[in-house]
């Protein structure tokens, strides 16, 4: 052996526990439950990485809760003309605030501040404040700023960023479907089902009085969208035994609603739906179940224990799982750098900024590797959901989770196995009505070995080695991860920097299916997954925005297509005209929505066009599809017709405009047909080469749902990728400079080796796992 490293993982004294504390007690508690590591016993898993400062304020951060609590008493203030009601006493017909939220920084504005020397650009609020008590109620969107709120701040309609005619406003029918509107609802749901209280017995031995309602022994759920233009309103109910695992016991039974405005008493019953047969009124749903036509095929199990994510002894034993699994240990020390205040960090020549919003959750801002900018900003954008099948839950439903405030979901990361022992945790914070609202241990920052060298190579030679020189880098990345649980799915974000200049993007999802009551004859939208479920065929696409600025704003997107050509060589004139590859080279020339080519046989890079590298090859990135980077599959439904535009490719590129700064609008999901925000209006023929432009990218899964979705869906399956990486950016592989490798010679008189270790060498360190000791880690809040 040429080295050797000594690891001691004592795990003495694992502190057991059946009961886990909620989610909002953060990592600590959990981590008091799992076991925990003594600090002054572990070099390995030291906590605090090594702090930095920010070249510049971070000015794309979210407002604090100072700002946000001076903002909500500036809306309520009677001055300020909206007539608010506070939302715990508001009604459908009150005007209350929805939420506050920080709004987008103009990049028009930041440059001159982080590229030179003007102050920085001030901060906005955004407000949806829900105006049920106007002639035509609606929601409308505001701008408050700028902060902090002083005699200079003002509120104003925040129409700009919207491209749908009505700027910032929603009609009331299209807006978010809050507890308020639920709860208009409730009477005509509960009086209805009592009603048929006899049916649903002897068909599901349920029945349903009301949510609150002690006897109701079914619980129920509704989905997107619940309205097409805003001019109308519905629900499609599907109702289901509760429980932890109620998305995987649905029944057979759907009640659909109009619940158009605001006078809950002109709401009414469309009709009902089961055994795959509509009957629009309660006496044809009578006289079908009296006749005998709607006996149950298959009973639905009201057993849950099958579907929980706990260990499950009846499936086996397998050897030395007793063990400890694996871990991924930063052992040498953190590696990175950090600015908790500014949110900035710096790792192996990247340097960014990191951000948060409560719709979209984490940002990334001014992304730089070895001094030079990549991308100016890297963001999700939507994260969408098409179902199909021939029930109306199913048939009928997308969904958008920024709509549900997908960056209010990020919750607590449980160490050691959502992210390695030792990784770096921060909280997330948003504003929760006039008070703030903190999810700990929300991210995790972590550096991780790839399991696999960046790069190697054994030069040829004669035993006993077989090689006279043996070259391996050790491959390295640092990871930032955060996990949203929107309703039943789990959705894992990792944007990982590699030390070669390339960033990769990974989605992951795991979680409950959205499942489907079983019928045979219904195998062509998923399969049978249990006694009576049937899983639920759907497209998950997570759009991203990617603003590339390669070596300045002035970019272009280049496409190089391997096509096969005839040719002839006249050194092998026995072949004739002869079939080979070549790459036609061209750059795009409009704003357009574009798939990637059969086949895989194009290459898509951002160039500068006016920078070259010492070879006078166009530097920049190239965008390298990876796994599973789809988008939808149906591309003219009327429940997706024209809120999910960004859904429908697998790239777009447009110009760059600070009132394009998102590809959709967190209430776009009830108007398909009429949208506040329409994307494929982003692409109006603007030209795009040596612009400031932007990529739109879709990474997702066609969730081909299978028993193996029991009880939860896998990440090892429900993957999808995206590496940026440096095509022509530099004059050559930036690993040279890399001092985590191993340069091995072979003398070829004395069969010696020589080994070079360029002064780094293996750590020997202790980690011990103990009884709960103090939390020494420092804490960020975004």
């Amino acid at each position: 052996m040429l080295s050797s490293i000594v690891f001691c993982l004592a795990l003495s004294s694992i502190v057991q526990s059946s009961a886990v504390p909620p989610l909002n007690y953060g990592r600590r508690a959990l981590r008091n439950l799992l076991g925990k590591r003594d600090f002054n016993t572990s070099s390995c898993l030291s906590e605090a990485a090594p702090t930095t400062s920010a070249p510049k304020a971070n000015v794309w951060a979210q407002i604090n809760p100072e700002d946000n609590l001076a903002v909500w008493n500036l809306l309520h203030d009677p001055a300020s003309g909206l007539n608010l009601t506070h939302p715990d006493n508001a009604t459908l017909t009150d005007n209350y605030v929805f939420w506050i939220d920080t709004l987008h920084t103009n990049k028009s504005s930041v440059l001159p501040y982080i590229d030179g020397d003007a102050a920085p650009p001030s901060k906005y609020a955004r407000a949806i404040i829900f105006q049920g008590g106007k002639s035509s109620p609606d929601s409308q969107e505001y701008m408050i700023g700028p902060l902090p709120v002083s005699t200079q701040t003002s509120i104003s309609r925040l129409d700009y960023i919207y491209n749908g005619g009505s700027g910032g406003s929603v009609p009331y029918n299209a807006r978010y479907f809050d507890s308020k509107r639920s709860a208009a609802t409730e009477p005509l749901i509960s009086q209805t089902m009592q009603n048929i209280s006899d049916i649903t017995t002897a068909l599901f031995g349920g029945v349903f009085y009301g949510r609150s309602d002690e006897r109701s022994t079914l619980t129920y759920t509704s989905g997107d969208p619940q309205s097409f233009d805003g001019s109308q309103c519905f629900r499609s109910i599907m109702f289901r035994f509760p429980g932890t695992a109620s998305y995987l016991t649905p029944l057979d039974f759907f009640l659909l609603i109009d619940c158009t405005g605001t006078d809950a008493s002109h709401y009414y019953v469309k009709g009902f739906v089961t055994k795959e047969r509509f009957f629009p009124t309660e006496g044809d749903l009578r006289a079908a179940f009296e006749a005998g036509e709607l006996e149950v095929e298959f009973p639905q199990t009201r057993d849950q224990e099958w579907a929980m994510v706990n260990y499950k002894p009846e499936l086996g034993f397998r050897d030395l799982e007793e063990r400890f699994a694996p871990s991924t240990l930063e052992v040498g020390g953190k590696r990175y750098r950090l600015d908790k205040e500014q949110q900035y960090v710096e790792y192996m020549g990247w340097s960014f900024y990191m951000s948060y919003s409560r719709t979209l959750g984490l940002m990334f801002y001014d992304i730089k590797f070895k001094g030079e900018r990549i991308l100016y900003e890297l963001s999700m954008q939507e994260a969408a959901a098409q179902y199909g099948g021939n029930q109306p839950k199913a048939a009928n439903t997308v969904y958008h989770d920024t709509y549900y405030q997908l960056g209010t979901t990020l919750g607590t990361l449980v160490e050691g196995f959502d992210c390695p022992w030792g990784s770096t945790f921060w909280n997330v914070s948003y504003g929760s009505y006039n008070k703030t609202t903190v999810n700990e241990d929300a991210i995790c920052i972590f550096e991780a070995d790839m399991n696999f060298p960046l790069s190697r190579h054994r030069a040829g030679g004669s035993m006993p080695y077989g090689f006279s020189n043996l070259g391996t880098v050790k491959g390295a990345q640092l990871t930032v991860r955060s996990i949203a649980t929107v309703g039943n799915y789990d959705y894992m974000f990792d944007y990982s920097f590699h030390i070669d200049g390339s960033l990769e993007v990974i989605v992951r999802a795991s979680g409950y299916l959205q499942s489907s009551f079983y019928y045979p004859d219904q195998g062509k939208w998923g399969p049978r997954i249990y006694q009576a479920t049937q899983g639920s065929l759907h497209d998950h696409v997570v759009t991203f925005k990617g603003d590339f600025d390669i070596v300045g704003s002035s970019n272009s997107l280049q496409i190089s297509e391997l096509k096969a050509v005839n040719v002839t060589q006249p050194w092998f004139p026995e072949l004739g005209s002869f079939e080979q590859m070549e790459m036609e080279i061209y750059n795009m020339e409009q704003e357009a929505q574009l798939n990637y080519a059969p086949n895989n046989q194009a290459m898509y890079t951002v160039i500068n066009p006016n920078a070259t590298n010492a070879w006078g090859s166009p530097r920049g990135y190239r965008i390298v599809p990876g796994r599973s980077d789809i988008h939808l599959s149906t591309l003219n439904s009327p429940w997706s017709a024209k809120n999910s535009e960004f859904s429908k490719s697998h790239l777009a590129v447009s110009v760059q405009h600070d009132t394009e700064p998102l590809a959709n609008s967190v209430q776009n999901i009830n108007l398909p047909l009429k949208p506040q925000q329409d994307f494929s209006k982003f692409f109006d023929g603007e030209s795009v080469d040596g612009e400031d432009i932007v990529v739109w990218f879709n990474l997702g899964m066609h969730h081909f749902t299978r028993s193996e979705d029991i009880p939860v869906t896998l990440y090892t399956e429900a993957y999808s990728s995206i590496v940026f990486a440096p095509q022509n950016f530099f004059d050559r592989a930036q690993d040279g400079d890399l001092l985590n490798r191993r340069w091995i010679e072979v003398d070829s008189e004395t069969s010696e080796l020589t080994y070079e270790t360029y002064g780094v060498q293996f750590p020997t360190c202790a980690v011990e796992f103990t009884e709960p000791v103090e939390d020494i880690g420092g804490r960020v809040e975004f």
